[in-house]
């Protein structure tokens, strides 16, 4: 039965991905994401529903537009394959319990705002507080269904100390930390909130870790200056990442912390 969420959660991975690329793609830009239908960015024909399809349609186009025949990046299938996995995973750590949609929210969302803040240095408000506001509203209704309201309680405080956490670092270095992972705080609180406080201080210890391993690489390699900004925002996505599959590993010598 487990097999059967887990491919469930797969496939409806790779519909949502399909999704997230046209946030990824609009939202910076201002522009609806309903309507109007996805067109080619280049000959600007609407694509249709034979070429939707997650993946397949990229591959038997042959990364190529049916119209103009300009190639088609491969964001595209990554993004929706990176969300099959994501989801496929969640649902293989948490099983069958009402939480999962929650955290199916918390890795869409991640997943964009990383894509965006790699490619803009961008963590957009359109993102972050629908997800915010989405995922409380999953984690109520899993309270109220499994009767865990201490979780809840946990994950509220949790949000609420990443955000002043991360509101007291924007004020003492803006430009180091921008006010967009201050937002992005109240999202990663939340989520790793649920799981309980150890989760929260692995995943904030994981996301700065990460950090610095990758700002040092590519300060060594010239890749980015001193003085130049980097995608904060993905680092707290990879060390949401790292609690969230593996922290009940990375926690066990903790077990008899109280």
């Amino acid at each position: 039965m487990l097999g059967l969420l887990i491919g469930g959660c797969a496939v409806l991975g790779l519909v949502v991905g399909s999704f997230l690329n046209v946030v990824i793609y609009r939202v910076p830009r201002h522009e609806s994401i309903i309507s109007p239908r996805s067109k080619c960015t280049v000959c600007g024909t609407p694509i249709l529903e034979r070429d939707n399809i997650p993946v397949v349609s990229w591959l038997l186009l042959r990364a190529k537009c049916r119209t103009c025949h300009a190639p088609i990046s491969a964001r595209y299938p990554l993004v929706e394959l990176a969300t099959a996995l994501l989801f496929g995973g969640a649902a293989a750590r948490l099983g069958y319990q009402w939480a999962l949609g929650a955290y199916l929210v918390m890795l869409a969302g991640l997943l964009a705002l990383s894509y965006i803040d790699v490619e803009k240095l961008l963590l957009p408000l359109r993102i972050v507080y629908p997800t915010v506001l989405l995922m409380a509203a999953l984690f109520v209704l899993a309270a109220s269904l499994d009767h865990t309201w201490h979780r809840l309680l946990v994950a509220v405080i949790g949000a609420a100390a990443w955000y002043v956490l991360f509101f007291a670092l924007n004020l003492a270095s803006p430009r180091v930390l921008g006010f967009g992972d201050v937002r992005l705080a109240l999202v990663l609180g939340l989520g790793l909130g649920w799981l309980g406080w150890r989760y929260e201080v692995l995943g904030f210890f994981a996301a700065n870790l990460i950090g610095a391993i990758i700002g040092l690489a590519l300060l060594a390699t010239k890749r980015i200056r001193r003085d130049q900004q980097i995608p904060y925002g993905v680092f707290l996505a990879m060390g949401a990442g790292v609690a969230l599959f593996a922290g009940p590993e990375l926690l066990t010598p903790f077990q008899s912390l109280h």
